[in-house]
């Protein structure tokens, strides 16, 4: 990486452009200074059409207009944070913000400014990297370090909405009268702006707010889940391919391959994924992925593909590292496949949202008496939850934006809610039987199981969006032994 000029990027374009302590040069002539002002050709895109989802993002706004009549809302998408001294994580925005906007850069925000009985909505934007001071060139953040960002003009046309330049914006508000709220936790210099015109309970009920917006999903974004699924399809294909190499290095050969597909067909990985081998697959959120892969065990992978646009997949398959199923193992995945299918089943418009988790749960509890161990009858089991020491967490979750989406919505409007049309959701059932669990014969110790599939609420029932990936056991061992002959 290349070090000799990476100023970090000043607040206000009028400040000056501070150097790296150790760098190489130890300023800028007059002449240098001077002959980078000029030269360069015009490359504003004049052609612009905007972004696919112009039109979802216009209605999304006008409902949250809607709901907040008279007020100032302040959606930011966040800044850059710091991984080591002078470099960054790679830019993620808020999901509030990418959901209203479609934009993607950092230091972005979003306000809606009342007017009537509506609300006049303004992107405010870094605009391109100054010529005339050097900063396109002398800082961190400038074009010919980080990229090119877009002129003003062109996210206007992009986004569909007046774009103006986010370094004047903290002082305005700080002038602004009348009621605000502001999405909170992702720009500080944003929220101290309005410190004294902000309450957290109002604030809340924005997030809250934004988040419910997002429990059914347009035609748009149920496009865009298809895609990441279709994708992670192709990755856990790829990542069968090469189990034996996998075998002679680590669950990190796999954890690599699945992010290649990726970072090709999408934007990244939705999620660190999970590749878990052999015992690890009884940790649930296994993501260190540095331990063995061995012929004769499970391999539990959960990942999933992030499209362009922030909409992520969620799917886990527990495939036998040999392509054969043990005859203990085969008894313990086939009784996740089964709660999954009761669980699939019970994804009915209409239907209360824990229902499909009850349906899993009851057909998970129902095996462990029948296999001794735990003692029934079953609605005991499930009375006392004594069934979660093997099957621990819930049975699926909202899915979009986030993996784990929606999560600052009402309980009365998620888990007590009722499933419709367009919602989106996983269905995951899971048994894990710990390594040093000795309430269970060893033959069970060190084997986790889960099958998760994205499951999307239709008039007339529900579509399995991941139905492309084999299920049930016998066509699980069918497809690696297609993938590997």
């Amino acid at each position: 990486m290349a070090d000799e000029l990476t100023p970090e990027t000043p607040e206000e374009s009028e400040e000056p452009i501070k150097q790296r302590k150790n760098g190489l040069y130890p300023g800028v002539s007059d002449e240098l200074a001077e002959n980078m002002k000029s030269g360069w050709a015009d490359t504003e895109l004049r052609d612009l059409e905007p972004i696919a989802q112009a039109a979802e993002t216009a209605a999304r706004r006008a409902a949250l207009s809607a709901r907040f009549p008279g007020e100032r809302l302040v959606i930011p998408a966040g800044n850059l944070k710091t991984r080591s001294n002078d470099t960054e994580y790679a830019f993620r925005a808020s999901v509030e913000y990418a959901y209203l906007t479609g934009n993607q850069t950092e230091d972005g925000v979003l306000v809606l400014e009342p007017k009537g009985e509506g609300h006049d909505a303004t992107i405010y934007l870094l605009p391109r990297s100054d010529r005339e001071n050097g900063e396109f060139w002398l800082s961190g953040q400038g074009e010919l370090w980080v990229g090119r960002r877009h002129s003003l003009t062109e996210a206007a046309k992009l986004y569909g909405l007046p774009a103006s330049d986010v370094r004047e914006l903290a002082a305005a508000l700080r002038e602004a009268t009348g009621p605000v709220r502001v999405v909170r936790g992702h720009d500080a210099g944003i929220e101290a702006a309005l410190t004294d015109k902000v309450t957290a309970e109002r604030d809340e009920e924005l997030r809250v707010f934004l988040s419910e917006a997002r429990l059914v999903k347009d035609d748009f974004e149920i496009g865009e889940l298809q895609k990441a699924v279709d994708s992670t399809v192709r990755g856990f294909e790829d990542v069968v391919r090469v189990l034996d190499k996998a075998q002679a290095t680590s669950e990190r050969y796999i954890e690599g391959t699945f992010f290649l597909r990726a970072r090709v067909e999408g934007n990244d990985v939705g999620y660190g994924t999970i590749a878990a081998a052999g015992p690890h697959a009884c940790t649930l959120h296994w993501v260190r992925n540095d331990g063995p892969v061995r012929a004769g065990d499970l391999l539990l992978l959960d990942a999933g593909v992030e499209t362009h646009t922030y909409y992520t997949a969620d799917v886990t398959r527990t495939l036998p590292v040999d392509g054969r199923f043990t005859d203990i193992q085969r008894k313990i995945y086939d009784a996740v496949y089964d709660a999954q299918e009761a669980g699939i089943a019970a994804v009915q418009p209409g239907a209360k949202y824990r229902d499909f988790h009850d349906a899993a749960q009851r057909v998970l509890a129902e095996r462990l008496v029948e296999w001794g161990l735990v003692e029934g009858p079953v609605e005991r089991v499930l009375e006392l939850g004594l069934q979660r020491r093997w099957t621990l967490h819930g049975t699926g979750h909202m899915l979009g934006m986030d993996v784990h989406d929606c999560a600052a919505a009402r309980v009365e409007s998620y888990v007590d809610g009722t499933l419709e049309p367009g919602v989106v959701l996983t269905v995951e059932p899971g048994l894990y039987f710990q390594a040093d669990d000795l309430t269970v014969p060893e033959e069970y110790r060190g084997i986790g199981v889960r099958i998760e599939d994205d499951i999307l609420v239709t008039t007339d029932g529900n579509r399995n969006l991941s139905a492309g990936l084999p299920r049930r056991s016998d066509e699980v061992e069918t497809w690696m032994a297609s993938l590997t002959s």
